[in-house]
């Protein structure tokens, strides 16, 4: 019956209510159990509530990267520090250890703070796509607003979560439960 409603799209925002009456405090539970574990688990559960299945946003303040992802902008881009391109290209060669991780926030990897947007200011960010959120375009006045204070990001962050929290599902024929959440089923 499960699978029913599953495979037709039938999406409710009580479905659990009934079935698994304590769900909530179960995945919290889990969670905080996980990130205690492995402290870049609670930057893969934030990407994955943001970029895979919502909307695209840089929310890198804490996780890592793989070097793949980044090796162009160590490489080839002007708009780095010199002494963090140095020091980020002894883990990352020009060629080989693609798997091998740096963290997007150099200065305080696993706490979620504004330093990352300290990091933007001084051309430290380490994926190009983060660098370009401070180079002279209109993401600038944002960036050195979080830079300048953590109470204001961690305040707008908070209220975008609660925000993206309230927005109802889809229900009855109206949604889907996709498969895969970058596509339509």
């Amino acid at each position: 019956m499960m699978m029913m409603r599953i495979g037709s799209g039938q999406l409710s925002s009580s479905f659990y209510s009934s079935s698994c009456p304590n769900v909530l405090s179960t995945i919290r539970a889990e969670v905080r159990s996980a990130v205690s574990k492995e402290s870049r688990m609670g930057a893969s559960l934030l990407r994955l509530h943001f970029h895979d299945c919502f909307v695209n946003v840089s929310s890198h303040t804490i996780g890592q990267a793989r070097c793949t992802t980044f090796r162009a902008r160590l490489y080839n881009e002007a708009n780095i520090d010199s002494s963090f391109a140095t020091s980020t290209k002894a883990n990352c060669p020009n060629s080989g250890g693609d798997n091998t991780l740096s963290p997007l926030d150099v200065t305080t990897p696993n706490t979620f703070d504004n330093a990352y947007f300290k990091n933007l200011v001084a051309n430290k960010g380490l994926l190009h796509s983060d660098q370009q959120l401070f180079s002279g375009g209109s993401t600038n006045s944002q960036v050195n607003t979080y830079n300048s204070n953590a109470a204001t990001f961690k305040s707008d962050f908070a209220a975008a979560m609660v925000k993206m929290g309230n927005i109802s599902p889809l229900t009855g024929s109206q949604g889907q439960i996709r498969t895969n959440c970058r596509k339509v089923n």
